[in-house]
């Protein structure tokens, strides 16, 4: 197998990812804080458009999946994390080099990069020879690796690098000043008179004292003198210089595009690992799912909302989790009951759950099956706005209406607390005809409502309800569970908690 890359087997999507934005629908899922978490400390990278880039194609994510199961590894992990820290030493002496104005001073940091490059790339390599790789991925990585560090163009950078570290490692040359003119010649030995003024005035150290050394910072530019030293040292040693000069000039694109490739695309993987790490110490489980284009039977055991779970984790507060199931011909899943029981948070886990599988991600959850949509969409309130000159109910209908005409069969809908704004029989009519819409494009979806009726409408709606604390019921469990939509049970719950029911009213009104 040829290498391309190590997010795409054939290398085909690098380029049409790098032109995506923002999904409109990131918001309304939370995923613009996940994403915004995943990225951070990793700007360099430029990651956000691989995370706004799902797949449509089951074996394009087992092909992450398989890569994701090597990089956890820790051999494997560490020699990735050292070869990445390695690159970003290279860059900086690069960048650095380029903005020199001297010449030699320029040419010898420009070797430095070439020299980490070589030495990151050399002990990654050897790394993947060491590690037994089972993906496609890092085995594909790994052959391309041995046959690059044994090709002509790596052998001779290193091969003539190392000769010319050595050799001007070892350059040495006097510097004789005297009435502000400046000689230097060549260094003919001597006796190091330091020695000998340290021993002199050792007698007179008296415990911990001030140090006067002054340190010369690693990255600065030259001075007009030290850049007329050099130029007469390079005079001094013309054939080794020469020969810096056409190093410099030969290797000026010493980096592998593919190995660039990689240094880039492999922090897709490990932000990831590194950003739910806290949440798997906290306790919470995520699995690789799997994934479908055909089969819309869907399962997910022990799901929740990513974005909600990393802020509770931090808060060390508990994470509530919730299991979801489809089967033929079940689609649309209409979920009821009581305001602030985890209605939206479950609406946004079921997005977050096929959005993240589709990136080849692991997901939240024990055990997961999930369809891979062709696109997603999402209908969240919105506050009205004056500019629009619409009301609440008609931006609501322009929106949905927008949403229809552009879903498939093979689309996710989420659709949170719709028609609120109108009466209780124009929500009932409105919603009705908005699910028989997407039942007729046999597409999934989540649809959170105040309106009963809903989940009853045909075989292919299912009924999910939030429930609360049977002996409590202002106590909210977060807890969805498949069963008939009951708003009667909680308003009756309620009346019991207040004395509020027929019974206790009529004993009062008697007493």
């Amino acid at each position: 197998m040829t290498f391309h890359s190590i997010l795409f087997e054939r290398g085909e999507g690098e380029t049409a990812t790098d032109q995506r934005g923002e999904p409109v629908f990131f918001t309304d899922l939370n995923l613009d804080q996940v994403v915004n978490a995943i990225v951070a400390g990793r700007e360099q990278y430029n990651l956000k458009p691989f995370l706004y880039a799902p797949l449509r194609d089951g074996e394009a994510v087992v092909y992450r999946h398989e890569a994701l199961g090597d990089l956890q590894k820790q051999g494997l992990r560490g020699a990735v994390n050292a070869f990445a820290e390695s690159m970003q030493v290279m860059r900086r002496r690069r960048d650095y080099a380029m903005k020199l104005r001297h010449r030699y001073h320029r040419e010898r940091w420009f070797r430095e990069s070439v020299r980490v490059y070589c030495d990151a790339v050399a002990s990654l390599a050897e790394e993947l020879r060491r590690v037994d790789v089972v993906s496609r991925a890092f085995s594909g990585l790994r052959d391309y690796m041995i046959d690059y560090t044994t090709s002509e163009p790596f052998t001779s950078l290193v091969s003539e690098g190392r000769p010319l570290d050595e050799e001007l490692a070892a350059v040495r040359y006097a510097v004789h000043i005297h009435d502000g003119r400046v000689t230097v010649r060549s260094h003919e030995g001597g006796d190091d008179y330091s020695v000998e003024v340290e021993k002199t005035f050792a007698k007179f150290k008296q415990g911990d004292v001030k140090d006067y050394l002054v340190s010369f910072p690693a990255f600065s530019d030259m001075n007009h003198v030290e850049a007329r030293v050099l130029d007469l040292v390079g005079r001094l040693f013309p054939d080794l210089f020469a020969r810096l000069d056409d190093y410099c000039t030969r290797n000026r694109s010493f980096v592998d595009e593919r190995i660039a490739r990689f240094d880039r695309e492999v922090q897709f993987y490990l932000a990831f690992l590194e950003y739910i790490e806290p949440l798997k110490s906290a306790g919470l489980v995520f699995c690789y799912p799997q994934v479908s284009t055909s089969s819309k039977e869907m399962e997910v055991i022990g799901g929740f909302d990513l974005a909600l779970a990393a802020k509770r984790v931090r808060q060390r507060l508990t994470v509530v989790t919730n299991d979801i199931y489809l089967n033929d011909p079940e689609r649309v899943i209409v979920v009821t009951g009581p305001n602030q029981g985890g209605k939206t948070t479950f609406a946004r886990m079921f997005g977050q759950l096929h959005y993240l599988a589709g990136l080849g991600y692991p997901v939240p959850g024990e055990r997961a099956r999930l369809f891979l949509p062709d696109r997603l969409f999402t209908h969240f309130e919105r506050e009205e706005h004056l500019e629009t000159l619409r009301g609440k109910l008609e931006d609501e209908l322009e929106r949905v209406h927008h949403i229809l005409q552009r879903a498939t069969g093979d689309s996710i809908v989420v659709m949170n607390e719709g028609f609120t704004s109108t009466t209780l029989t124009d929500a009932v009519f409105l919603g009705t005809e908005v699910v028989r819409w997407m039942l007729a494009l046999d597409l999934l979806c989540v649809y959170v409502t105040f309106v009963d009726e809903l989940s009853s409408l045909d075989e292919a709606t299912v009924s999910m309800v939030a429930t609360v604390d049977p002996d409590d019921p202002a106590r909210r469990t977060y807890q969805i569970v498949r069963r008939p939509a009951d708003g009667l049970a909680y308003a009756a719950a309620i009346a019991r908690k207040y004395g509020l029911t027929y019974d206790r009213l009529k004993e009062r009104i008697v007493s």
